[in-house]
């Protein structure tokens, strides 16, 4: 995935048979996915108009411009919605897209290379960063100051205080 282009959303299911789509939208704020113009796919040969019409759950329900039927519209599962980043608003310090922060190499305290950002989630509660250890497991921890103190990504680290191993969350949980 070119990094000059965020995803905001992705097209996850249909709603009934006029075409709608339902849209698992990734911004911080559900107006901000269309607020920046048309958007595309990931390979950027479609551009998608799409109007929020509604909500599903925790989803939205939108219109593709164009799009008429469910069937149509069924093809279209599965479409991350990406933007140029130069249409974006600049960010404050401490804000990044999780694009910026996914394959970041992480690093301990001592400055060692313990493995990779994987993944960010947000399940509610805040959010989790998923780190592919460098044996191969999939670690996650808090994504705050606590956790995660220095994020650099002109030069493509970020430094966690801890990670606890499979191991290590036993004996604590013992304890």
């Amino acid at each position: 995935m070119e990094k000059n282009k965020v995803c905001l959303g992705a097209i996850v299911g249909v709603h009934g048979i006029r075409g709608e789509v339902k849209i698992k939208c990734f911004c911080d704020e559900e107006k901000h996915l269309t607020a920046y113009g048309a958007l595309s796919n990931e390979q950027g040969d479609k551009t998608l108009d799409i109007k929020i019409v509604g909500h599903s759950k925790d989803l939205l329900r939108a219109k593709i411009k164009g799009v008429e039927d469910r069937n149509t519209a069924e093809t279209f599962v599965g479409t991350g919605l990406y933007i140029e980043r130069d249409k974006l608003p600049k960010l404050e310090d401490e804000e990044f897209y999780h694009t910026d922060l996914i394959g970041l190499e992480v690093r301990n305290l001592e400055r060692e290379a313990v493995g990779r950002v994987n993944a960010l989630y947000n399940f509610g509660a805040g959010d989790i960063l998923e780190v592919k250890t460098n044996e191969g497991a999939l670690e996650m921890l808090p994504f705050n100051k606590d956790f995660v103190p220095t994020i650099n990504i002109k030069d493509g680290y970020i430094i966690i205080k801890m990670m606890l191993s499979d191991e290590d969350a036993e004996a604590e949980l013992c304890e």
